[in-house]
């Protein structure tokens, strides 16, 4: 998942997005697009990353447009489910760093993880 850091939309990192609620897994690009506009009110063409779980919780799609096209990537656990961060407030999605999907893809249990505050520099 070290390629996830180097995602990038020109200039600026891409976002990773994942939706709160479970998606059907029989979505195809078409549809997951359309998800990506009412659940996560963001456009499916910019280049960020939308991941999608199964009401189950063991699978997962990501949906990401790579300049002429979008790519589509799924897994399924044969055993388990993916333990993911549980949204704050009343979010339909909510944003992920690389660092998180790379966990959860790689089986940690991210729900019970906690964030000490480190120092963010203020946007210029």
């Amino acid at each position: 998942m070290h390629a996830l850091d180097e995602y990038r939309l020109g200039t600026e990192r891409a976002r990773i997005w994942l939706a709160s609620e479970a998606t059907d897994m029989r979505c195809g690009f078409d549809r997951l697009a359309e998800r990506v506009r009412a659940v996560i009110g963001e456009d499916p063409l910019s280049g960020h990353l939308f991941v999608f779980r199964s009401r189950r919780g063991d699978r997962l799609k990501i949906l990401h447009w790579d300049r002429d096209g979008f790519v589509l990537w799924y897994k399924r656990l044969e055993e388990g489910v993916f333990k993911l961060p549980r949204a704050e407030g009343v979010g339909r999605a909510l944003e992920l760093r690389a660092s998180e999907l790379a966990m959860i893809l790689d089986g940690i249990d991210v729900s019970r993880l906690k964030r000490l505050p480190r120092y963010e520099r203020g946007a210029r």
